[in-house]
Parts: structure tokens; C-alpha cells; sequence
């Protein structure tokens, strides 16, 4: 059973920082585009990066290029977002989600209908 598994949000002061893991069983990450997207109640989710099978191409929303930066470990299965100098806007749940129709992310938002095996989200709160 494949399952994607989201962790490492939580409550954090605007300019600090937070590392999110996107641990995947049941499923080699090796061959697949990975994203991260975010949603805030009330409001579609939206694109927040993408890491391709090598890590070779990746992609960020211009909301937060230059303060987030996606990472994998195909070995442990796992992809990151380590997310520096945080906004309260950065505020949301973010998942994470596997691309089975690419192996290297596009160079605009990725497609959220070509993704599949979302996981259960994990919370960022920026505040003071």
C-alpha cells in the first residue's frame, strides 16, 4: 500500500524557519516528480514546489522563491522543504504528492490532477 506521510509543521515566529519531510512507502520516489502544494481553508490548494526524480529541474512558486528549497533523499524515500524567513501568508497545510505521468516537473505549476497519493497534510502557522 503506497502512502505518503507528511511532518515537521508547526507554530513558528515570521522569520523563522521549518524543515518538512514527505516520507513515502510503498513507492520508490527514484522514477517520479514530487511536489509540495499548501491550501488554507476556504481557498483552492495551491503549487507550492516541485523536485524531479534526479533533482536536476525543480520548480517554486514566485510566492516563495529565494526562501524555500525542496530537497530529496531517494534513498530514504523522502523529500523536504526547508522554508526560511517565514511569512504569516506562508500560514496553511501543507502536502505533499507524487507526479505519475512525470519525472521532471514542468517549468510552470505543476498540475495537481497528475498527482496522486496525497498525504494526510501537516500544519504551518506563522504568527507572533
Amino acid at each position: 500500500q503506497v502512502q505518503f506521510v507528511e511532518s515537521g509543521g508547526g507554530l513558528v515566529q515570521p522569520g523563522g524557519s521549518l524543515r518538512l519531510s514527505c516520507a513515502a512507502s510503498g513507492f520508490a520516489l527514484d522514477y517520479y516528480a514530487i511536489g509540495w502544494f499548501r491550501q488554507v481553508p476556504g481557498k483552492e490548494r495551491e503549487a507550492v514546489s516541485c523536485s524531479s526524480h534526479s533533482d536536476a529541474s525543480t520548480y517554486y512558486a514566485d510566492s516563495v522563491k529565494g526562501r524555500f528549497t525542496i530537497s530529496r533523499d531517494n534513498a530514504k524515500s523522502t523529500v523536504y522543504l526547508q522554508m526560511d524567513s517565514l511569512k504569516p501568508e506562508d500560514t496553511a497545510v501543507y502536502y505533499c504528492a507524487a507526479n505519475l505521468m512525470r519525472s521532471r516537473c514542468q517549468t510552470g505549476p505543476p498540475v495537481q490532477h497528475e498527482y496522486a497519493y496525497w498525504g494526510q497534510g501537516t500544519q504551518v502557522t506563522v504568527s507572533s
